[in-house]
Order: structure tokens, then C-alpha cells, then sequence
């Protein structure tokens, strides 16, 4: 009897694993979702904002528009790495957690700098503020 009831919470173990792994896949493709919607507004947004300063035959201020841009592709950036942890949350071998590892420094080194530009525009644009 001992080889049985072993057998049924295998059983039970290994359909409950399957279901966790099934949800955690379909977290993974909400998040990336997120992500890529992310992206698409922030194009949306900033063709928008380029669109309406040459409709008004203004000198086009690509400061504004790149910080919306940016803002948008940062925040993705974030959610598209939550879903590379995911990913490998659930098939933790070594050579995912190395391109989990190489992402996750690509991402991160971008969402740095793309942060440290948006900083530094900010900066400028309180600048132009105080002397206007």
C-alpha cells in the first residue's frame, strides 16, 4: 500500500507542478503583453506629440517627445524583464539563468542610461524654465 499512496502524491505533486507552471506561463505572456503595449503607446504618444508640433508649424521641440518616448520604453523595459525572471522561474537550467543573467544586464544597462538621459533633459528643461 506504502508503493501506492507514494504513487498518488507523485501523481498529485507533479499535476500540481504542471498547473503552477501553466499559470506562471501565462503570468510570463501577460507581463510581456504589458510590455510590448507599453512600447506601442509610447510610439502612439510621441507621433502624437511630433505630429501636433508640426501641425502648428512650431519648430518642433524633440526634447518633450523623446522624454515621452523614453518614459514609455523604460517602464517596458522593467515589465520585460519580470517576465524574463518568470520564464526562468520556471525552468531554472543553467543556460537560462546565463541568459536571464546577460538580459537582465543588457536591460538594466539600457533602462540606466535611457533614466540618466531623461535626468539630464529634465535638468536642461528646469534650466530653461528658471531663465525664461
Amino acid at each position: 500500500m506504502n508503493i501506492l499512496a507514494a504513487a498518488v502524491v507523485e501523481a498529485q505533486t507533479a499535476s500540481v507542478e504542471d498547473a503552477i507552471i501553466s499559470i506562471v506561463q501565462w503570468l510570463k505572456l501577460g507581463v510581456e503583453t504589458i510590455g510590448a503595449v507599453l512600447v506601442a503607446l509610447g510610439i502612439i504618444v510621441a507621433m502624437v506629440q511630433l505630429l501636433r508640433q508640426f501641425a502648428a508649424h512650431r519648430t518642433a521641440e524633440f526634447t518633450a517627445i523623446r522624454l515621452i518616448l523614453a518614459r514609455h520604453l523604460a517602464l517596458a523595459l522593467e515589465f520585460q524583464l519580470g517576465a524574463d525572471i518568470l520564464s526562468t522561474a520556471i525552468s531554472p537550467s543553467w543556460q537560462q539563468i546565463g541568459k536571464l543573467g546577460a538580459i537582465a544586464v543588457i536591460r538594466t544597462g539600457l533602462n540606466y542610461f535611457l533614466s540618466m538621459e531623461m535626468e539630464s533633459e529634465r535638468q536642461v528643461r528646469e534650466a530653461e524654465k528658471h531663465v525664461g
